[in-house]
């Protein structure tokens, strides 16, 4: 009896929690802020979740609503769905600060139109981590697992992909690795002028709401990079050849100015090994293969870890 008590009661603990703002206006606009949150440890949800999911009772149909929080793609498109009574909605993008209209009825707001934040007299900026290092020693594996795992403590953690080789968190999390190489070749972008300035931007507008970006850059040392150096604040080197961290070193902290956190020497063995504590981090550790999903060493979480930036 005390068994199926406890397993039914661990069954009705909710997953995801909304809340709603009291009425914002910016510019005449009027509006309220539906705030999305994941309750796993993990961040994780299935789409059975939304089942009888409500919105709150106190929404204001008279309005418009941005939607903000960390949710896949289908909760979103649900809660545009169920929002449709109202006279506009927008997706807020932490990238930009702001509020993309994508659903109106009204001649408040336009398809496109972002809903800028009202602004601050001061915000702290967090620190944004670049992960960096040649081709093939596991940047994007590793970036994933520091992702992950520092997410299940705080989930203003934000990882952004600056770089247009067709891989996000999906083709780790995919679980196939012959399926997701197909599909990041399919996805495979260019570099264009604005590449790289755009994602400066993203990753200052994330330094103002989270309390830590992560950001991977790609394996090529590239002038063309300087603006993500200047965006950021610390770098960790991950690198299967040891002649290629000087250069990452000479890129990051001579040239960008920003602080050493660790130097990984990746190596396909499964390994842990600390060299080095001070100034910073330095150990020999494997293997980080797609597909082959490991945690991430004490030591190299706890240096990441105290770079937090905490949020009131």
């Amino acid at each position: 009896m005390t068994s199926n008590l406890r397993r039914r009661s661990l069954m009705t603990i909710p997953k995801i929690q909304l809340s709603l703002t009291p009425k914002i206006s910016i510019d005449g606009l009027r509006y309220q802020q539906l705030e999305i949150e994941i309750l796993t440890p993990d961040r994780v949800i299935n789409p059975s979740d939304m089942i009888g999911l409500e919105l709150p009772a106190t929404v204001d149909t008279s309005g418009g609503v941005v939607i903000s929080g960390r949710a896949p793609i289908w909760l979103y498109a649900y809660f545009v769905h169920e929002l449709h009574p109202t006279k506009w909605v927008a997706c807020f993008d932490p990238r930009i600060s702001g509020g993309v209209v994508v659903a109106t009825h009204s001649n408040q707001a336009a398809i496109g139109q972002i809903i800028l934040e009202a602004p601050t007299n001061e915000v702290q900026l967090c620190p944004a981590l670049m992960i960096v290092g040649p081709p093939n020693s596991g940047k994007s594996v590793l970036a994933h697992a520091l992702f992950q795992a520092l997410l299940q403590e705080n989930p203003h953690v934000y990882l952004q992909r600056a770089n247009w080789d067709g891989e996000g968190n999906w083709t780790v999390e995919l679980g196939d690795e012959e399926q997701a190489e197909i599909m990041k070749v399919a996805n495979k972008g260019a570099l264009t002028e604005e590449f790289f300035p755009y994602h400066a931007q993203a990753i200052l507008e994330l330094r103002r709401h989270k309390s830590l970006v992560l950001v991977d850059i790609g394996g090529m040392v590239q002038p063309e990079k300087h603006p993500i150096l200047e965006a950021c604040s610390h770098y960790l080197i991950i690198s299967s050849k040891t002649e290629e961290i000087d250069k990452w070193h000479e890129f990051c902290r001579d040239r960008g100015n920003l602080a050493t956190i660790a130097v990984i020497h990746s190596t396909l063995e499964t390994c842990e090994k600390v060299t080095q504590s001070q100034p910073y981090l330095e150990m020999t550790c494997g293997a980080w293969l797609m597909g082959q999903p490991r945690a991430v060493p004490d030591e190299l979480l706890t240096r990441v870890r105290s770079l937090f930036l905490k949020r009131t």
